[in-house]
């Protein structure tokens, strides 16, 4: 199908774009690594899993100048060596970081949302790696890390615990959700020390710099062009989501239903929590009420049950889109279903660190450091899979850390530190 042209001007400002989970695995299983409480709510399903999913509620966070600029985005020149993705960035503003230019070595506290699902999981397997290098070579001392198991208030207090214990050379924050964080980074900025956020944003520009790939729309308009290009008008398209109200998973909603709805793409969405068995219930549902020919996915987590209920039923596979989940490249490649991998750039778990060596000397950083974010497609399949042969299905293909001393071994095992 060919898609109607979308034009996309520049937006005059950057986008702040905010990591989402990419599923609802077990969190961290040894308590010593933490000294968050955990959060009885955690279990709690989130509300609305398992059903149809609010018609129209996406235009509650569609943003057009974050849309387009997004867009662009996708397209940039992006500075730095492509071998090193994780120090690539958009050139743009830079902070002068001269004042915090400092002998090492130095301790990093660091305030974590979570490592409650696989993607969270093999980032903080490679930050850990990152450390012990930055360790050996006398930047940092000790990294402590307090996990807040994805509960805004106890992060709120794992940060303040930091900034009253005064104990911490520099601060890095993953925060587990935007606005209930923004107060508790400001405070850390107003220690004076550095502070980098990563991952999700927050609603200051306090922070020494701000480290994403290039964020949720993107992800949304790689997929859906995917789905469009690949679909017929009228073609119906069932959308799995995981959850309602994250910021990240709502803009990737957002991207594609705007671009299913201006190419006459037929698209129902469900929430489904990530569930397996709620997916593979959605999908034989809709399958007998009537043919569908795409699935789409705000996070790959859950990927093979929705191509499982295909095969129960007996039909032709979907065109699909999934993520770079180690178990969907390989469902992919098994049936040879078309599609897509969309990423979220797994490798950005490193960058926080390589940011703070360059603080610490002095060296300018990106203000808002723009990571690269660039599908899967089938022809680079093979290659990925090749690369990350022996790992696990929990594992993310661009993880960025086959450099690192622990390669492969430590992601192989997955010993979460």
């Amino acid at each position: 199908m060919r898609r109607k042209m979308l034009t996309a001007p520049l937006a005059a400002v950057a986008a702040l774009a905010m990591l989402a989970a990419c599923s609802t695995d077990p969190a961290l299983d040894d308590p010593a690594t933490t000294e968050s409480a955990e959060d009885p709510a955690a279990e709690e399903p989130a509300e609305g899993e398992g059903e149809e999913a609010e018609e129209g509620s996406s235009d509650d966070w569609f943003d057009q100048a974050v849309f387009d600029t997004q867009y662009d985005q996708r397209s940039a020149t992006f500075e730095g060596d492509p071998n090193a993705p994780h120090l690539q960035y958009i050139d743009g503003p830079m902070t002068d970081t001269s004042e915090f230019a400092a002998e090492g070595p130095h301790k990093v506290c660091f305030s974590n949302a979570s490592i409650s699902n696989p993607w969270r999981q093999t980032g903080w397997i490679t930050m850990n790696e990152q450390l012990k290098v930055l360790q050996e070579s006398g930047v940092i001392s000790e990294m402590e890390t307090r996990d807040a198991q994805d509960d805004d208030n106890t992060q709120i207090a794992d940060i303040d615990y930091f900034i009253n214990e005064g104990n911490c050379d520099a601060f890095v924050i993953s925060p587990s959700s935007t606005a209930a964080l923004t107060p508790a980074v400001e405070r850390a900025c107003d220690t004076g020390l550095p502070v980098v956020v990563f991952d999700r944003g927050v609603e200051t520009d306090c922070a020494t710099t701000f480290i994403h790939p290039i964020g949720g729309y993107a992800w949304g308009i790689d997929t859906a062009e995917f789905l469009v290009d690949n679909l017929e008008e009228g073609d119906k398209v069932v959308a799995l989501r995981i959850l309602p109200g994250v910021d990240v998973l709502e803009h990737r909603w957002a991207a594609a239903e705007k671009i299913f709805s201006e190419n006459g793409i037929e698209a129902v969405d469900y929430f489904t929590g990530a569930d397996p068995t709620e997916i593979k219930k959605i999908i034989s549902d809709e399958l007998a009420t009537g043919d569908v020919q795409g699935v789409w996915m705000d996070a790959g987590d859950g990927a093979v049950a929705a191509i499982e209920a295909f095969e129960d039923a007996g039909v032709d596979y979907p065109v699909m889109t999934g993520e770079d989940e180690m178990s969907f490249l390989r469902k992919w490649e098994d049936t040879g279903l078309t599609g897509l991998a969309p990423v979220y750039s797994n490798f950005q778990w490193r960058t926080p660190l390589l940011a703070l060596e360059m603080i610490f000397a002095g060296e300018e950083v990106p203000t808002e450091w723009v990571l690269p974010q660039t599908p899967i497609t089938e022809a680079e399949r093979a290659d990925f899979l090749a690369a990350n042969e022996g790992m696990p299905d929990g594992h993310y293909a661009k993880f960025g850390g086959e450099d690192l001393p622990g390669y492969p071994q430590v992601w192989q095992d997955r010993v979460i530190p």
